[in-house]
């Protein structure tokens, strides 16, 4: 976009040196003056302390069901446009569109910028143009909107289509497209396949309660991340109450640490600080006189901060958020332990490690791909970003290798909202299709971008990422599964929505002949449902348009000979969407295989860690091997020998069924016969609490494997009671001390002893098995019979055969 022309002699030289432009890169005087120069610009207009987020922005908020009893609901339509002159013309226009993309009803309308926020509301009462009634459904709303300078907005005349004309004249980069669903009345509900909704990180240890087996359960733990956020390394940390935007560079409050405790408490899993790669030298131009040597210790501080912030439950990230909006593009890279830059103080040293030209990201794709570093389109715009040859959004063979994911929709970067109620959203749906029609393989993410000190609390939007069971968090494990592309975006932090195809989890790229069955599963943890599903389809590097192929959870296509792509967006009863990720179907006219594969299964281990085996063949080859425990699938493997290793403290003690299924290309399957194996975990002690010596006063036993107590005298007894499930075995076995002899007993709730151990010794041991249909309440009993101490403790040691 140009700005120069709007702007004040001392803010173009400000704008020009956050933008790379002009000569001051290599004028120390003028840089040195920078952050002078950022205090008169921020004077002459307030916004523009936000160098790096001087882009035209429109944003929809749409209420998605009605709650007035009149049936009006408020559309409000809110502008921005930083650091541009006052005058400049926001031209917008609303359209009301039903799901064969006609338009219903339109509005527009024209506002002056004048240094703030420009909001237009329009009030809809729920009819079609001239008051015609509406069916009820599910309608869109698409929302266009323009920055176009007064100079031009006046040669468009006065007319009444002098909106539809400004629209039409505005640049690319100064123009903004967004769309958002409502409902009417009570829309017919979505049927949807059966789904088991995967384990989350909070949620992990539900799935060893789980008594029934889980129907269609993918071999994934769901970990919920804010992939894009700032801190005062760059731009970002403002406080709570005064922030409202970007701040000056290095300013803010909190940094990288605070920003991953914070992140923490708000329920994240993963938390990304992406720190602008051009304000590590404390300026968002070019500053002359910094330290390059503390520019890159403060990178390696931020890496130092991750690290430290990272455990077992949570995982902290440190990255970049590389280049300029004007011209340029931003984009997360997220594994670089390098600072990248192209800026250079008086003294000729560079603010970085390595040294990446300015907004050319073929240069920058060819490095990442040599240096395995993989990223994400940030709040893309369908022109003018990410040039390649002179294309918008340019595909190069080594962007599609490392960019992994697209922002498909964020929260507002300047919210202070910490209740997730944030109304300013974006939607960058339009340049995620053309992302996919270029021919790059990225997944959809929805981060948070937050500039203000509410990192995960903004609103209730996250990136879900699918990390095998039984495979730790980690940031090794993370990268795999972004390299997989195995992500989905979602508004919705309790909701998971995943696409199949003819077996093929979200992300694969696979060869298909014949039909192609496509299925959507989508999981609410907080009790909402689906109110609409559509299948989107597209060609790599056909530069076309995505459309739609289906409007339900399911659907069968043939596709011609070639590449293709295919993903589910689904909308919620609440109006907040989930778009999965792609899966990349190579199709040929080759013949169908319908042979599924064979395989055996087989356990070992009892304790500790288990591995699960199995042996498979198939007459194209076996593509990958799932291991089913009753019924819930723990893990997979894509190559011989078969087997994954399990913790078994991840089952309850006792007897467990183990299924191998597997699967060849073709998406064809075949189940190894079940096979019997059993668990016996070294649970925490229970130590023995006085009074034990009834029935009545026994010690409750939970989940405890082990017990410890005395026999203070020679007429001591101790109980100890637990839970017996049906059809299960208890085998309690007991040691203590050579010199006394103790006894062993299992009786009920009335006393009636079920099986006892009486030896000469204290070295007993027992065995019983419920055979009722219920479960049943026993008792261990353990009895003195000669020698006694209150300080010499025996052990049983329970299991369950």
């Amino acid at each position: 976009m140009t700005l120069a022309r709007h702007l004040p002699p001392a803010l173009i030289a400000l704008l020009l040196a956050a933008c790379g432009g002009g000569n001051d890169s290599n004028n120390p005087k003028a840089a040195a003056s920078a952050e002078a120069d950022m205090a008169q610009a921020a004077a002459v207009r307030p916004r523009a302390k936000d160098p790096d987020h001087h882009e035209f922005s429109a944003t929809l908020a749409a209420p998605f069901a009605v709650t007035a009893s009149s049936g009006e609901r408020m559309f409000a339509v809110q502008m921005n446009h930083p650091g541009i002159a006052d005058g400049q013309v926001f031209a917008w226009a609303l359209s009301l569109v039903d799901e064969r993309g006609r338009v219903l009803q339109r509005w527009s309308g024209e506002s002056r910028y004048a240094g703030a926020p420009v909001t237009a509301s329009v009030r809809w009462a729920g009819r079609g143009a001239g008051g015609t009634a509406l069916a009820d459904g599910l309608y869109q709303l698409r929302l266009e909107a323009a920055s176009v300078d007064a100079a031009t907005a006046l040669n468009q005349g006065a007319s009444a289509e002098r909106t539809e004309r400004l629209l039409a004249a505005a640049a690319p980069t100064d123009h903004a497209e967004q769309q958002w669903p409502i409902a009417l009345g009570q829309p017919a509900s979505v049927a949807l396949p059966p789904f088991a909704a995967m384990p989350t990180a909070a949620a992990r240890g539900l799935a060893k309660a789980q008594s029934a087996p889980a129907i269609n359960s993918l071999p994934y733990t769901v970990y919920y991340a804010n992939l894009h956020s700032q801190t005062n390394d760059s731009d970002g940390g403002g406080a709570i109450g005064s922030c409202s935007s970007s701040q000056p560079a290095q300013t803010g409050a909190y940094g990288p640490a605070d920003a991953f405790a914070y992140g923490r408490t708000a329920g994240l899993d993963i938390l990304m600080s992406s720190e602008h790669n051009h304000y590590f030298d404390g300026s968002s131009g070019t500053n002359a006189s910094g330290n390059a040597a503390a520019a890159r210790s403060r990178y390696q501080a931020g890496l130092s901060a991750a690290a430290a912030a990272t455990t077992a439950s949570y995982l902290a990230l440190y990255g970049m958020e590389w280049g300029v909006i004007s011209n340029g593009g931003h984009m997360n890279i997220f594994n670089s332990n390098e600072l990248f830059a192209w800026e250079y103080n008086s003294s000729n040293q560079l603010f970085g490690d390595r040294f990446t030209a300015k907004s050319d990201y073929a240069a920058l794709y060819a490095t990442m791909r040599q240096l395995g570093l993989i990223g994400q389109f940030n709040h893309p715009d369908p022109t003018g970003q990410f040039l390649v040859g002179g294309a918008d959004l340019g595909y190069s063979a080594d962007g599609d290798e490392v960019m992994v994911l697209a922002e498909v929709l964020n929260s507002s970067a300047f919210s202070s909202n910490t209740t997730e109620t944030e109304t300013g959203l974006s939607n960058f749906e339009a340049p995620f299709n053309k992302l996919l029609e270029r021919g790059y393989h990225v997944a959809p993410a929805s981060n948070q971008d937050n500039h203000c000190a509410n990192w995960g609390r903004s609103y209730t939007n996250r990136t879900g990422v699918l990390i095998p069971n039984g495979t730790a968090l980690s940031k090794t494990s993370f990268l795999d599964a972004l390299k997989a592309r195995r992500v989905f975006a979602t508004m919705d932090k309790t909701a998971q929505l995943v696409l199949t195809a003819n077996g093929h989890v979200m992300g694969e790229r696979f060869t298909n002949g014949g039909a192609l069955s496509l299925s959507v599963g989508y999981a609410s943890n907080s009790g909402h449902s689906a109110a609409s599903v559509q299948i989107y389809e597209g060609v790599p590097q056909r530069n076309g348009t995505v459309s739609l192929l289906a409007s339900s959870a399911t659907a069968s296509t043939t596709p011609a000979v070639g590449e293709h792509f295919y993903y589910a967006k689904l909308t919620q009863d609440d109006g907040k969407m989930l778009w999965s990720a792609p899966v990349w179907v190579t199709q040929s006219n080759a013949p169908v295989d319908t042979t599924p594969p064979t395989a055996t299964a087989s356990e070992s281990g009892t304790a500790g860690s288990i591995t699960l085996s199995a042996t498979a063949s198939d007459n194209v080859g076996v593509a990958r091997v799932d291991f089913l425990v009753d019924g819930v699938v723990k893990g997979s493997d894509t190559s011989s020998p078969y087997s994954v290793a399990l913790d078994s403290t991840a089952l309850a003690n006792g007897s467990h069924s183990l299924v191998a299924r597997a699967y060849d290309a073709a998406g064809n399957s075949g189940a190894s016969s079940a096979v019997s194996f059993s668990v016996s975990n070294a649970g925490a002690t229970l130590n023995e609490t006085e009074s034990n010596g009834s029935i009545a006063s026994a010690n409750a036993v939970t989940s405890q494997t082990t017990i410890s107590g005395t026999m203070g005298t020679t007429t001591d007894k101790d109980y100890f009671k637990l839970t017996l499930a049906a059809g299960k075995t208890l085998r309690v076995d007991m040691s203590c001390p050579a010199a006394y002899d103790y006894d062993l007993y299992l009786v009920n709730a009335g006393g009636t002893t079920l099986t006892s151990s009486e030896s000469a010794t204290c070295t007993e041991s027992m065995s019983y098995k419920n055979t009722g249909s219920s479960a049943l309440a026993v008792y261990i009993k353990v009895a003195a019979y000669s020698g006694s101490s209150s300080t010499q403790r025996y052990t049983l040691t329970l299991s369950y055969p």
